[in-house]
């Protein structure tokens, strides 16, 4: 199949792609520069650009880009960067498909667990509500610029993805550093739930949702079972054999993270109901094999 990846730099972009290719697909990645290799394609969300001719005989869309959450502390200027990195490539590339004579059959498109804000103890899957504060607004807006591909009958599907568990960046590689120095330990009570995700499973999920025909709308991509940060931070002390008693006051988590501490603090036990219903089966369904997996 010939796929179009935006994003594809990423962390989760650079994976799928490799496991793409390493299966035979042609996958075209979109980059905001001009196109220096022969799979490159050239997009410039900001302005709506999609070179149309990249798109043409593509099977799939799989669109990742979005500037990542956790890399500043959010200003007035990076909250404004997050929003609009997400809005207008999703726009952009759900006007490309859609103007398109033969468009792909279907848009995987990204989003995230924070579509559903702080849920507590609440265990919540794809017919919850969205939650309130910035990250959620940010996800219904997200989700809702995909309507030109969802209205123009492209298969549309939005991929409300966890804490990946990787080694090499996102949330949980600033983690792994920190716990094997020993230092690591529970973020505020620990009582917050995790609804994590290894990378082998986010990118087997993406790539089933590319051809689960009958497959639309929201699907949560997380592990069966959220993990609490005290019970994250115990598996950590377990695979890596290192102490976990440094906790982190909250107090001092708003200091350091200013407003993006409440969403770390906050707590998500989401379920993959719609997934685990499309016949997915999780390599990686447990907290410690999810660890193990990042470190292999």
């Amino acid at each position: 199949m010939r796929i179009a990846v935006t994003g594809a730099s990423g962390l989760i972009g650079k994976v799928l792609v490799r496991s793409l290719q390493v299966d035979g697909h042609e996958v075209v990645r979109f980059v905001r520069r001009p196109a220096a290799a022969p799979d490159e394609a050239t997009w410039d969300p900001r302005r709506g650009y999609v070179d149309p001719a990249a798109l043409v005989g593509c099977g799939a869309v799989v669109h990742l880009a979005g500037a990542g959450v956790g890399d500043h502390r959010w200003t007035a200027a990076y909250k404004r960067e997050i929003r609009d990195s997400r809005v207008l490539g999703t726009a952009a590339i759900a006007r490309a498909v859609a103007d398109m004579a033969e468009p792909p059959p279907v848009l995987v498109s990204g989003s995230a667990v924070g579509y559903y804000g702080d849920t507590g103890d609440r265990v919540v899957d794809e017919d919850a509500p969205a939650g309130e504060g910035f990250l959620p607004s940010v996800c219904v807006e997200w989700e809702a610029a995909a309507a030109p591909a969802r209205d123009a009958g492209i298969r549309t599907v939005f991929a409300r993805t966890g804490l990946v568990v990787a080694a090499d960046g996102g949330a949980w590689g600033r983690l792994f550093p920190v716990f094997r120095a020993g230092v690591g330990g529970r973020l505020g009570n620990g009582r917050q739930y995790w609804s994590h995700i290894s990378m082998h499973d986010e990118v087997a999920a993406l790539r089933h949702l590319i051809t689960a025909s009958g497959v639309s709308g929201p699907v949560n991509l997380t592990a069966p079972e959220p993990r609490t940060n005290r019970e994250v931070t115990a598996a950590m002390g377990r695979v890596l054999h290192r102490p976990t008693v440094c906790a982190v006051p909250a107090p001092v988590m708003r200091v350091v993270l200013g407003e993006f501490a409440e969403d770390v603090l906050g707590s998500q036990r989401v379920r993959p109901t719609k997934l685990l219903e499309s016949g997915f089966v999780f390599r990686h369904p447990g907290i410690d094999d999810s660890i193990r997996a990042a470190l292999a």
